[in-house]
């Protein structure tokens, strides 16, 4: 089995490594190859990457390369984990949407948008001379904006899943204070990417009994201490909402805190430099302890479950991805790209039939999913008022003075990424 992880010079990058050495039987990969531009990091992270295969007795050959042709060519699946524009175009996406009193993120809101205009483009690039060099590769998206870029895969008609890590998080969170093991724990988990509510907590799968009331009950206040949220919210609500939204549900609160703190982008920054010295330390042969604060959690035990179930049926039989609705939730279009429980094989993901959903829930999946549309739009189009109208329709800005403010300043600062502009 080969297997290429394109944007493989990230920092993430052993966390995946780590994934792959210890679940080797789940998903035996024989190739691994790791395609980045950035030949430096690339090194450095390939030289411990295979430093952790070696420690761990995984007999599987690790590869560098910056031409993707190569890198692709064979491939059963490949892996994307692009950042177009590094950390510095990151910087801007959560600071110039505070400008206008909006808040600076780089999934969501006009931040989110920026992103997806630099990255789409690409990740269609490398999606068609995948397909020009081996048709039959799947595609595991975990390139934020997941949904849109998921959904531009999808659209263009590759074979594509994506993959996105905070419902493992959660399973892990809940079977952790449950005390059972994290397969014992079945999500009803809705919504779209980064907008997600926990409706349900099953013992056993998706027909087990529903401990979310308990987990409530017992572990509302350190649930809602994670998330930054009150517990009488979560109370009042009965589920458990993403940490995503607190972006709306706190709106405000979110841009005066954003506005007197460093950005995350800046403390991730730091860490990536300080993870790359680390890297270069031919005595090290594991994933070091800083890189569990560069996000990315389970990262690597989905990314292993996903591929294993796309490749040859093997994995967990239920995963959370996100995948076209085709009538799961019957309030948004077919084509539309939800985040959901799906049964997971060689020939795709297949979502899992959902309760019908809160319409407190409902009505906030519509609009942000009615604003992926123009996104997407403005995405693969280009073009001034497209950006305009996608930040108008955006439950975060939603007033024009805004979205004609956010469309200057997003243009003005993505320039350089903009065919178009």
């Amino acid at each position: 089995m080969k297997l290429t992880v394109v944007g493989g010079g990230s920092t993430y990058t052993p966390e995946l490594i780590d994934g792959f050495a210890r679940l080797r039987d789940t998903l035996p990969i024989e190739e691994l190859v790791l395609v980045d531009p950035a030949a430096e990091r690339l090194e450095l992270v390939g030289g411990l990457a295979r430093r952790i295969f070696a420690k761990q007795g995984h007999d599987g050959r690790i590869v560098t390369t910056s031409d993707l042709d190569a890198g692709v060519e064979g491939a059963d699946a490949v892996l994307l984990q692009l950042r177009v524009g590094g950390q510095a175009a990151r910087e801007q996406d959560e600071t110039w949407p505070l400008e206008c009193g909006c808040v600076g993120q780089e999934t969501t809101g006009a931040g989110g948008l920026a992103k997806a205009l630099r990255t789409v483009p690409v990740v269609l690039d490398i999606a068609e001379r995948v397909r020009r060099t081996n048709p039959d590769a799947w595609i595991i998206d975990f390139t934020n904006p997941v949904g849109i870029v998921t959904r531009a895969l999808l659209q263009a008609g590759h074979k594509a899943v994506g993959l996105c890590n905070v419902a493992i998080g959660f399973q892990r969170k809940f079977a952790g204070l449950l005390g059972v093991a994290p397969s014992d724990i079945h999500l009803d988990h809705v919504g779209l990417n980064h907008l997600t509510w926990e409706t349900g907590v099953r013992l056993g799968g998706p027909e087990g009994e529903n401990v979310l009331p308990k987990l409530l009950a017992e572990y509302g206040g350190p649930i809602a201490a994670d998330l930054h949220m009150p517990r009488p919210l979560l109370d009042r609500l009965g589920v458990v909402p993403s940490y995503y939204l607190r972006y709306y549900y706190a709106h405000d609160e979110v841009v005066r805190e954003l506005r007197t703190k460093p950005s995350r982008a800046a403390e991730v920054a730091e860490m990536e430099r300080q993870l790359l010295k680390m890297y270069g330390d031919p005595a090290l042969d594991e994933k070091p302890e800083l890189l569990a604060k560069r996000g990315g959690a389970y990262y690597s035990e989905a990314a292993v479950d996903l591929a294993a179930g796309l490749l040859g049926d093997g994995g967990s039989p239920y995963q959370v991805v996100n995948a076209h609705n085709r009538g799961t939730l019957p309030f948004l279009p077919d084509d539309a790209v939800i985040e959901v429980q799906a049964r997971v094989t060689r020939k795709g993901a297949t979502p899992l039939a959902v309760p019908a959903v809160d319409p407190l829930y409902a009505g906030l999946m519509a609009q942000v999913t009615a604003y992926e549309d123009l996104a997407l739009d403005a995405a693969v189009q280009g073009g001034r008022e497209r950006v305009f109208r996608a930040l108008l329709s955006h439950p975060l800005i939603g007033q024009y003075e805004y979205a004609q403010g956010l469309t200057d300043r997003l243009i003005a600062h993505n320039r350089e990424h903009l065919a178009w502009a």
